[in-house]
């Protein structure tokens, strides 16, 4: 997938301001930290396109990135972090659940958790919630270049063990550093967006 044009044309905290042009949208999510501003970055292929910080939970809104002029990557706050206090959860659990009730343009969801370390319990929530709207998940696990090879099916396992992926789910290890899945996950887009993934 080539591309082209990447902007942030949405920032949005209620309905009434998502986008209305009927583009697929593709919905990116995930704790507080995992890596989600970097991710974003690596699959548009843009340095800066989404900020990242070293101060979690910093995202309050939902941001759509319109890309190509042919669908949207849809950032929303990160979960799971525990300063925020239950307003901040509680605001973050509305704003999701508005958004993936009767979302027709959301066509899949890339869910990040880091590959280190066993699923939390907040990922395991998320994934249920998620599955409770019927959507379908590609569960992407982040930093995979900070384990060693030889050690990688044992983490792999570890994530498979504790959430059960549905049939059509996918697990898929990624890497910005050794760009590893990145084609994964832009071939996905391309062949929902375009009808077809390019040689």
């Amino acid at each position: 997938m080539i591309i082209k044009d990447a902007e942030l044309s949405n920032v949005a905290v209620r309905r009434s301001q998502y986008p209305n042009d009927g583009k697929p949208e593709f919905l990116l999510l995930g704790r507080s930290n995992v890596g989600k501003s970097t991710f974003t970055n690596c699959i548009m292929e843009r340095r800066n396109l989404a900020r990242t910080s070293s101060k979690p939970g910093k995202t309050e809104t939902i941001n759509f990135y319109k890309v190509n002029d042919a669908f949207y990557l849809v950032d929303v706050p990160g979960y799971g972090y525990a300063s925020g206090g239950k307003t901040a959860q509680k605001k973050f659990g509305m704003m999701i659940e508005d958004y993936l009730s009767g979302r027709e343009e959301l066509k899949e969801v890339f869910m990040l958790i880091d590959f280190r370390h066993k699923p939390t319990e907040d990922d395991l929530l998320m994934y249920n919630f998620l599955k409770f709207h019927d959507v379908k998940v590609n569960l992407i696990a982040t930093k995979v270049d900070k384990v060693g090879s030889s050690s990688r099916e044992k983490y792999k396992k570890q994530i498979l063990d504790t959430i059960d992926l549905a049939i059509d789910d996918e697990l898929i290890l990624f890497s910005s550093k050794t760009k590893l899945g990145k084609k994964d996950v832009q071939n996905k887009i391309e062949k929902i967006v375009y009808g077809e993934v390019a040689a």
